[in-house]
């Protein structure tokens, strides 16, 4: 009888923290990133990703607030993702999750370059990142960038090298405008906790400064959901597991990025 007590009281928690989320669009913590002094000003963004699907796994949540608020967001993704020879799929795949996530198709790029190839064990070069986002920065007026922090998540390695090559971007001083937020990486526990999460991560923001963090929740998780399903090479159970169970579905926490 104890057993299910509990199994009822976590589908209550579970559904009162959806609520929340969807609730969540009236929020100052919400409303306020990108936003100077409350007024809205458009940002032309770049979420920097290493591999397709990053976006739908990870990024949904701040996806979601960018295209529903009037930001111009574009994508670059680094690689096809082609460790088991699908980058041309998987590439696609891309392009049709964006879709759903209602990013303009011309505003995304995919690089296939020789020395920026998916895999663990693969170092990327940090100064031939730099240029290659320094070059997206340059043609598109970009003003801000979202990327992953120093742990990349998962602690993927391509993951990883994108957070530095980001940071060499900023520590040349003709970039000196340019504003860059990383997604914060959390620990396992957390990390699996579904929408649970959402209020540790609203706590978190609360403590700091609106100019260092901001918490984003997903006013639409099922599209995180129907984003990630594009990428039918890689939406095998146990992936379906972790966008159900991930608290990056359900909300980000973005920390302003300060390298030296």
């Amino acid at each position: 009888m104890a057993w299910v007590l509990i199994v009822c009281s976590l589908v209550l928690v579970w559904v009162a923290c959806l609520c929340k989320i969807l609730h969540g669009s009236s929020s100052s913590l919400r409303n306020s990133f990108l936003n100077t002094g409350g007024a809205f000003h458009k940002r032309n963004v770049l979420l920097v990703i290493a591999h397709p699907d990053d976006e739908s796994m990870f990024f949904s949540p701040t996806i979601s607030y960018l295209t529903s608020t009037g930001h111009n967001l574009h994508v670059l993704c680094l690689s096809t993702g082609d460790a088991d020879g699908k980058g041309n799929i998987r590439k696609e795949e891309l392009y049709q999750a964006c879709a759903i996530l209602k990013v303009p198709l011309q505003q995304v790029k995919i690089l296939d370059h020789p020395d920026l190839q998916d895999g663990f064990g693969r170092v990327w070069n940090h100064t031939l990142l730099a240029n290659i986002i320094e070059e997206e920065i340059m043609s598109y007026g970009i003003d801000s960038i979202i990327t992953f922090d120093y742990y990349g998540v998962s602690g993927h390695c391509n993951h990883r090298d994108v957070h530095y090559g980001v940071c060499k971007v900023l520590n040349d001083a003709s970039q000196g405008n340019i504003e860059a937020w990383e997604l914060v990486s959390t620990n396992v526990l957390r990390k699996y906790s579904g929408p649970l999460d959402i209020w540790l991560s609203i706590l978190h923001a609360m403590q700091q400064s609106g100019e260092v963090m901001h918490c984003l929740l997903n006013q639409h998780p099922q599209k995180s959901f129907l984003a990630m399903a594009q990428h039918s090479s890689q939406w095998v159970w146990f992936r379906k597991l972790f966008v159900a169970f991930s608290s990056y579905t359900y909300v980000n926490t973005l920390r302003k990025i300060k390298c030296l």
